[in-house]
C-alpha cells in the first residue's frame, strides 16, 4: 500500500452506512442531475428522429442478448454468412440473473428490469467511486470524481441495460473494501464482478496484490483471524469468473479454454493492441479520416498520461493494478473498436488526478466547467446513441 492510503484511513476511520451515505449525498445528487440531463437530451434527440429513446436504452445491441439469456437461458447463437458464430455464452450471467429476478418479483419485463438494475447500479457505482476517491484524497475530490465519471462522453451507457454500471459498482466497492481492510467483503464483491464481465480479472488481481502486499508488510503480525480473513478474501475473489469460464468450457466440451473459442466467434481476443494499431494507422490513408486518427492517438496518450500521474500521486497499489489492467484489456483487445470507450468506463481511478485538480478550483470556477461539459456530453451521448452507438 502507500502512505497516502494510510493517511486516508487514519483521517476517515470507518464511518457507518448512514454517515457514509450522508457524506455522499452531494455527489449522488450531482450524478443524478447529470444523468437526468443526458436522458432528457436523448429523449429530445430521439423524438426529433422519430425513434424511441427507451428502446435505444433497453432493446438494442448487447441489451437484447442479455434479455434473451434472462428469458431463455444459455444456448442461443447466430451463425453469420462469413462463418462467425455469435453465441450468448459470451455474456456473463449476473445481469441476466438480476433481470430474471426483477421480472419474477415485479410486473416488469426483462428489458425493464435490466434498465432498473442499471439505474440503481449506476447510483451504487457513483457512491462507490466517491467512497474510494474520498478515502484516497478528500470529500471534495470524491464529489468531483463522480461528476467527471458522469460527464464522460459515453456516459449514457451508464443508463443503458448494459453491464458496465453493475460491474463498476461491484468493482468500486470491492476496491473500497480492500482499502479499508474488509477482505471477505472485497473477495465476495470481486467474485460478483467476475460474474458480470470478463474484466473482473482486474478486480481479482487488485484484491490479490493488496493482500500479498499486506502479508509482506505485516510479517510480524500475530493476528491469525485477520490473516484468515485475508486468505478467505483471496480465495473468494476469482470464483465468479473462474466458475463461469469453466462452466462454459464444460458446456462447449472444449475444456478450460472453451470460453476463448466463444469469444473468437465474436472476433474478440487479446492481441496486444496490434489490431487497434492497424485500425488507427488506416485512418491516415485519407482525409478527413486522418483527423480521427490524430484524435485516437491523443486519446491513448491522455490515458497513458493520466495513469502516470496516478502513479506520481501515489495512488494505492490496488487502484493502480485495477485501472492499469482495465485499460490494457480495453485497448489491447481485438474487439470492435467503437466499443473501446465504453470498455474504459470502469477505469474510474484514472479520473482522480483530474478530480483533484478540479477540486482545487473555487466553486464559482469549477461549476461552469462541469455544467458546460455535462451539456456537451449529453448532446454527444444523444447523437452517439442515435447513430452507431455501442455495439
Amino acid at each position: 500500500m502507500t502512505d497516502l492510503e494510510t493517511r486516508g484511513a487514519a483521517r476517515l476511520g470507518a464511518p457507518g452506512p448512514s454517515g457514509a451515505l450522508r457524506r455522499a449525498v452531494p455527489a449522488l445528487l450531482g450524478y443524478a442531475a447529470v444523468r437526468a440531463l443526458g436522458l432528457l437530451a436523448l429523449a429530445l434527440w430521439s423524438a426529433a428522429r422519430d425513434k424511441s429513446a427507451y428502446t435505444l436504452l433497453t432493446a438494442r445491441w448487447d441489451s437484447l442478448w442479455y434479455t434473451r439469456v434472462a428469458e431463455l437461458g444459455y444456448g442461443y447463437e447466430v451463425r453469420l454468412p462469413n462463418g462467425d458464430v455469435h453465441s450468448n455464452l459470451a455474456f456473463f450471467p449476473l445481469l441476466p440473473w438480476l433481470e430474471r429476478l426483477g421480472a419474477a418479483v415485479t410486473p416488469l419485463s426483462y428489458a425493464d428490469a435490466g434498465f432498473v438494475v442499471s439505474l440503481l447500479a449506476s447510483l451504487a457505482a457513483a457512491w462507490g467511486i466517491f467512497a474510494v476517491a474520498e478515502h484516497v484524497h478528500d470529500r471534495r475530490a470524491g464529489v468531483c470524481a463522480v461528476l467527471l465519471w458522469a460527464v464522460l462522453p459515453v456516459g449514457v451507457v451508464q443508463s443503458m441495460a448494459y453491464s458496465e454500471s453493475l460491474f463498476t459498482a461491484l468493482a468500486a466497492w470491492s476496491l473500497y473494501a480492500v482499502l479499508t481492510g474488509r477482505w471477505v467483503t472485497a473477495g465476495t464483491l470481486a467474485a460478483l464482478a467476475g460474474l458480470t464481465r470478463p474484466v473482473g480479472l482486474a478486480v481479482t488481481a487488485a484484491v490479490w496484490v493488496a493482500a500479498i502486499a499486506a502479508f509482506a508488510r505485516d510479517r510480524e503480525d500475530r493476528d491469525g483471524r485477520d490473516r484468515a480473513r485475508r486468505v478467505l478474501g483471496m480465495l473468494l475473489a476469482p470464483l465468479g469468473a473462474a466458475g463461469y469460464v469453466l462452466w462454459v468450457g464444460h458446456r462447449t466440451g472444449k475444456g478450460p479454454l472453451g470460453y476463448l473459442d466463444v469469444q473468437a466467434g465474436w472476433r474478440n481476443g487479446f492481441d496486444g493492441g496490434a489490431a487497434f494499431a492497424r485500425f488507427v494507422a488506416a485512418k491516415f490513408t485519407s482525409f478527413p479520416a486522418a483527423l480521427a486518427g490524430v484524435g485516437l492517438i491523443v486519446g491513448v496518450a491522455l490515458l497513458v498520461w493520466l495513469y502516470v500521474v496516478c502513479v506520481r500521486q501515489r495512488q494505492p497499489l490496488p487502484l493502480l493494478v485495477y485501472a492499469g489492467l482495465v485499460t490494457v484489456l480495453a485497448l489491447c483487445a481485438s474487439s470492435y473498436f467503437g466499443s473501446k470507450p465504453r470498455l474504459l468506463l470502469p477505469a474510474f481511478p484514472l479520473l482522480f488526478p483530474l478530480a483533484v485538480g478540479l477540486a482545487r478550483l473555487r466553486t464559482a470556477r469549477s461549476a461552469p466547467v462541469v455544467c458546460g461539459v455535462a451539456v456537451a456530453a449529453a448532446v454527444y451521448g444523444a447523437f452517439w446513441l442515435n447513430g452507431s452507438g455501442p455495439p
